[in-house]
């Protein structure tokens, strides 16, 4: 992939994470259709499925909302419920039901006509602060049996 300005390189790293943060999320979703499109060649559906939560996630940050783009949003949800179901089978317990975020997307269009945009809901602060309270704690720690060093250096 041809270096840009804002376009982050993931190299290997795609198959190493275990747990992605939100500004992760973000560049990786600048990049993932493209890169995802050649391996779902045979795949149409799952290619729109895609492309329905990339609208989705997109459309849900702009910083204000018309009936228009609450629409272009309910759009987006339409073509993630069509296509859900792809994905069923990686599921262990073929369900979606017992997912929160997926759960919640239902939701957004609703809360964002009862209290407005939702463009700052995001967890990176959150995650950042966690992160470095994590580290410092760990820092703290005589890095053996750290866990419960750590939960006592937190709440002091």
């Amino acid at each position: 992939l041809p270096r840009f300005s804002d376009i982050r390189q993931f190299g290997d790293k795609w198959t190493r994470v275990k747990q992605w943060t939100g500004s992760e999320y973000k560049d990786m979703l600048k990049v993932w259709l493209a890169a995802l499109a050649p391996l779902l060649k045979g795949h149409p559906n799952h290619l729109k499925f895609l492309k329905s939560v990339t609208d989705f996630i997109l459309i849900a940050e702009y910083h204000s909302h018309t009936e228009i783009t609450l629409r272009y949003l309910q759009d987006a949800l339409h073509g993630i419920s069509r296509n859900i179901h792809l994905f069923l089978p990686y599921r262990h317990n073929q369900s979606i039901s017992k997912i929160p975020k997926i759960h919640s997307l239902f939701h957004y269009i609703e809360c964002i006509k009862e209290m407005g945009s939702a463009d700052n809901s995001d967890t990176e602060v959150s995650e950042a602060a966690h992160k470095n309270l994590i580290q410092d704690g760990y820092r703290a720690s005589n890095k053996v049996d750290y866990i419960p060093q750590m939960l006592r250096w937190e709440t002091r």
